[in-house]
């Protein structure tokens, strides 16, 4: 029978010195976050309608709407000059599809205190379009997202991102040591604040499945974390008399063939949503797929550095 395992092919017994190049590596991921940073001061991000507000029309056709025709409306944004739409399909009670159509609040126009007028415009325009090209049409609901709903969105994404690292911190404090914890938390922020600077460079839409993906992100590059650090704790009773260096090396190189089959693993699924998931879910798909990569690359090349920064005491790990 032919055996189409990968474990086989993984790597066993290595010994290659990643801590030996923790300063270079240091030099890099300081410099992508200085990057990251200025970034999203300069440019900020590209908020979808969650973070930006604007108005939801929700509407349906006489047939339940093909992937090409929401590719179509989707692309009006653009084509009228309004900026991006964001077009969701929507099932009913009675298996029926409507769509929504989010539409970012637009600019006031010269001589307007507010940009209701604006809006409203933009709006009409849409309709305009949509009911001349695929009517009959039946409007079903308008929304408005307001700026104080889409400011309080934005507080709160923050404030979930910033309580995710404190648990962490709090969690990894009492499994292991205090060094431990900054070190995970010092990787999850290394993680988070790269995702913000992908996003500002690549001006993909900023919403709040982005905000979703980085929590999952945090949790997937924690879990990667935990275990090279559990094995670090166990090696550090194992070898007492072993060079804390020699020790994390050890660590790492023992979790390799994990960390490889796990990322791997996990990247299929997420480029096979990436190409075949829509346009929807481009952006949830993409944060997704650059997390393992940055959460991978952090367990190893800083959360375990770190702990020669921070000075890991042998008597902690005959906890």
């Amino acid at each position: 029978m032919f055996d189409v395992s990968l474990v086989k092919y993984l790597p066993k017994g290595t010994k290659i010195p990643f801590i030996n190049v923790r300063y270079i590596a240091m030099g890099l991921s300081i410099m992508a976050m200085i990057a990251s940073i200025f970034l999203f001061s300069t440019r900020n991000l590209n908020y979808g309608i969650d973070f930006t507000g604007g108005t939801v029309w929700e509407f349906h056709l006489d047939h339940n709407p093909t992937d090409s025709e929401v590719e179509e409306i989707r692309a009006l944004g653009p084509e009228l000059g309004l900026g991006a739409l964001t077009v969701q399909t929507i099932t009913q009670a009675n298996d029926a599809e409507a769509l929504r159509v989010g539409l970012r609040k637009q600019p006031a126009l010269e001589g307007d205190e507010t940009d209701d007028r604006a809006q409203q415009q933009a709006l009409a325009k849409i309709q305009e379009v949509i009911t001349e090209r695929y009517a009959p049409v039946t409007g079903l609901s308008t929304q408005v997202l307001g700026s104080k709903v889409s400011g309080e969105l934005k507080t709160k994404g923050a404030l979930a991102v910033g309580l995710a690292l404190a648990m962490v911190l709090f969690y990894i404090w009492i499994r292991f040591e205090w060094q431990f914890g900054a070190g995970a938390v010092i990787a999850l922020a290394h993680d988070v604040i790269l995702t913000i600077g992908v996003f500002s460079l690549t001006r993909l839409e900023f919403n709040l499945s982005i905000v979703a993906a980085i929590l999952t992100i945090v949790g997937y590059s924690l879990n990667d974390t935990v275990i090279v650090y559990d094995r670090i704790r166990e090696n550090l009773r194992k070898f007492k008399k072993m060079s804390l260096q020699d020790v994390l090396n050890l660590s790492i190189n023992d979790t390799l063939s994990r960390t490889i089959m796990t990322s791997f693993t996990t990247l299929l699924a997420l480029v096979s949503l990436y190409i075949w998931g829509g346009p929807g879910l481009h952006g949830f798909a993409f944060a997704m797929i650059w997390g393992v990569f940055v959460g991978t690359y952090s367990s190893i090349f800083v959360a375990s550095p770190v702990l020669m920064l921070l000075g890991v005491k042998r008597t902690g790990a005959h906890k």
